[in-house]
């Protein structure tokens, strides 16, 4: 008994794993679908008592079928195929109560062999359902993509391509002017749209959309696709030529230069895709006077005025005589991308037309040259201003650190007396020579005076001692040359002497009495 029950059951789950590998769904959407067509099922019955019920399968794979109904007092009872009294609910539930939920058994006799023919077709319904949905979640996520099909039919106004579950059109407005389609031809499409219909989900390709363009340049330019070249804007006119602006995210990368390959090999690819229509890379500016510049190449351009007013932007252009033909391109093609590339509206005029455009334009040109200098200057002002104010405060810093670390380092030890700091009362200098004061010998200076030289020149005075005189008792300890002082790494600087009341001449000896000891 035991293995029959195990085989029934996995007989069930191995249909529905059979059923849902063969539509490519997953298991639980078509058990969901399996219970709901046979609840639907049962309410169709005759012998239906119930209209809110559920379906679920036992250990040995069959069905049953379990009711809900609600607990009233019976006078209140309004719908007894969803409603139930609290007399009978307590017969299946003793403590049943008004308000609880009761749940019971309904399945009727042979319920599943009749609701498997009457649920059949609500299945398959189901099922398809869940197809269609799930087919158009994949193709929306992918909307702006582009994608590889093959193609199925061609007809004068579409063409048929088979994606990977489902077939999308290729409307005419949406095709390469001059390209031809023949069936099982392998064809790489931009996902224009995708959108509900009551026969499934719609998708609608495009050869011609500019995002095409971007997302061929993004597989084919690496530096794209690791966003160290950034594409700003794109102008395309399908089939014949397209300009698109570039500008790097690094610093010392070639934005054009990596567009284009060497030798060209990376925009020659692109042109092969789209039928040989021409694509020209121009570097992107946040100036807009370089930019609609960049966008008229390979004109080139001599001067740009920009007007704006409340509803249009205007850009006046002049150009070489020689180039005014270049620069609006055939039938006006180049001119015409350069305006939805940049978003100006652009009036080009030849150097010799313009006349006194020209002069207004130079002057523009110096007027703005002069305000750019100037904002530079400025600006060059302020941050030598920062910098300033901010050596000063970091200056201000290290003197109060230093001064903090001395007073710490001269500060009594712990048990010791403080040094006393208040002021004392300085004697008066005696007015005459104390009793048995004897004076001390002196070094006195000998100058040899020599007569003025006929340049008029006065003789050199020399420093020197008396003859005979000696000095007199122990010398006093020498002060420091002003070599070793400004040699000295230790030394404190003028402002920490300065904070501590000296100068650096309480430690720097006359120049004089050096050059009497080396004497």
């Amino acid at each position: 008994m035991a293995g029959g029950v195990a085989t029934s059951r996995s007989e069930l789950m191995a249909a529905i794993r059979g059923l849902s590998a063969a539509r490519d769904l997953p298991p639980e959407v078509i058990f969901t679908a399996l219970k709901d067509a046979l609840a639907s099922a049962y309410v169709k019955m005759p012998e239906c008592r119930a209209t809110s019920v559920s379906v679920d399968f036992g250990e040995g794979g069959e069905p049953h079928v379990t009711a809900h109904y609600a607990v009233v007092e019976e006078r209140f009872i309004e719908d007894p195929m969803t409603e139930i009294s609290i007399e009978a609910a307590q017969e299946i539930k003793a403590d049943a109560v008004v308000g609880d939920l009761i749940n019971i058994d309904v399945t009727p006799a042979d319920f599943g062999r009749i609701a498997a023919q009457t649920a059949k077709q609500v299945i398959l319904q189901r099922i398809r359902e869940a197809e269609r949905e799930q087919t158009y979640s994949t193709y929306a996520e992918r909307e702006g993509e582009l994608v590889y099909g093959t193609v199925q039919n061609v007809n004068r106004e579409t063409v048929t391509v088979q994606l990977d579950r489902v077939e999308a059109v290729l409307l005419k407005s949406h095709q390469l002017p001059g390209e031809r389609y023949t069936p099982n031809q392998r064809l790489r499409v931009f996902v224009a749209e995708v959108k509900r219909s009551p026969k499934g989900p719609q998708v609608l390709v495009s050869r011609t959309h500019r995002d095409m363009l971007r997302r061929l340049m993004e597989l084919e330019i690496p530096e794209i696709y690791q966003s160290v070249v950034e594409i700003k804007a794109i102008a395309r006119e399908a089939g014949s030529r397209s300009k698109v602006a570039v500008w790097a995210t690094q610093a010392g990368v070639d934005p054009v230069g990596a567009c284009v390959g060497l030798r060209g090999v990376r925009i020659q690819t692109l042109v092969r895709e789209l039928g040989g229509e021409k694509i020209d890379i121009v570097e992107w500016s946040a100036d807009p006077r370089v930019f609609i510049a960049h966008a008229l190449s390979p004109a080139k351009v001599l001067h740009v005025g920009l007007e704006e007013d409340a509803d249009r932007r205007t850009a006046a252009v002049v150009v070489p005589d020689a180039m005014l033909s270049l620069a609006i391109g055939r039938e006006g093609q180049n001119a015409r991308l350069a305006a939805k590339l940049t978003g100006w509206r652009i009036d080009i005029r030849s150097e010799s037309e313009a006349g006194e455009l020209v002069d207004r334009l130079r002057a523009e040109e110096a007027q703005r040259r002069a305000e750019e200098a100037a904002a530079q200057e400025a600006e060059r002002r302020a941050t030598a201003e920062r910098a300033a104010a901010a050596a000063k405060q970091a200056a201000a810093e290290r003197v109060e650190r230093q001064k903090a670390a001395f007073l710490e380092a001269v500060a009594p030890a712990d048990g010791e007396a403080p040094v006393a700091t208040e002021a004392t009362e300085v004697p008066p200098p005696p007015t005459a020579a104390p009793e048995g004061w004897t004076p001390a010998k002196v070094d006195l200076l000998v100058v040899d005076e020599e007569d003025e030289d006929q340049g008029g020149k006065k003789g050199k005075k020399k420093k020197g001692k008396a003859p005979g005189v000696a000095k007199a008792g122990p010398q006093p300890q020498r002060k420091r040359r002003r070599g070793d002082w400004d040699e000295d790494p230790d030394r404190w600087d003028d402002a920490e002497l300065e904070s501590m009341g000296i100068t650096e001449y309480d430690f720097i000896g006359d120049e004089g009495e050096d050059d009497d000891e080396e004497e």
